[in-house]
């Protein structure tokens, strides 16, 4: 797939005031200073679509973007750290399963893992709470320039370990990204691709 154009829709805290188009969206979330900004502006051919931050935390609204006028890229807070205060970080949530949870266009997410560490219990813990609802996803390791190939294969064992211990069944799919590099967008395009192309076929909502 080739991205001709991308363009900010809209930024709220509120699910029932996302965009009402029926397209598919695909949402992109992790933790903060995962690279997700960097990670969008790559795959989008943009420098500055997402707002990239030396501050983890920064995105703190769902923001909606129009993928060649068919399908939305949906930017998410990221969980865990953030410097905010816990009354503001409970609302985060809030909006955050809110979406997961009732948005229809939603056909999958993509779960942002840094690559360089092993295997972190509230990524593990984030994946059950996806499975369990339901929510289809894939996992997006990024920062992959940062280490070698052996240790990038290390740590994804390490995930389907744990991933194992806890009832998985098998690893979700997944992908080895490097924004810098621009690894993986390609995969990560064709799977986005693939997924619209069966999404108008078989479902006559969208």
């Amino acid at each position: 797939m080739k991205i001709n154009t991308a363009e900010f829709v809209i930024s709220n805290s509120d699910v029932s005031k996302c965009p009402k188009d029926f397209l598919p969206e695909y949402a992109f979330i992790g933790r903060s200073n995962v690279g997700k900004s960097s990670l969008i502006n790559m795959i989008t051919n943009q420098k500055k679509l997402a707002k990239t931050s030396g501050r983890p935390g920064k995105t703190q609204l769902i923001n909606h973007f129009l993928i060649n006028n068919n399908w939305f890229l949906v930017d998410l807070p990221g969980y865990g750290y953030a410097k905010v205060s816990k009354k503001t970080k409970s609302i985060f949530q809030e909006f955050i399963t809110d979406y997961f949870e009732t948005r229809e266009q939603l056909v999958c997410a993509f779960v942002l893992i840094d690559i360089r560490h092993e295997a972190q219990t509230i990524d593990i813990e984030f994946m059950s709470y996806m499975g369990e609802s339901e929510i289809p996803f894939c996992i997006v390791f990024t920062k992959a320039d940062k280490i070698s190939k052996v240790k990038i294969d290390s740590h994804v064992a390490a995930y389907k370990k744990k991933m194992f211990a806890n009832n998985w069944a098998e690893m979700p799919h997944y992908f080895v990204t490097s924004a810098t590099e621009s690894t993986g967008k390609e995969e990560l395009l064709s799977y986005i691709d693939e997924v619209n192309q069966e999404v108008f076929k078989n479902n006559a909502q969208f």
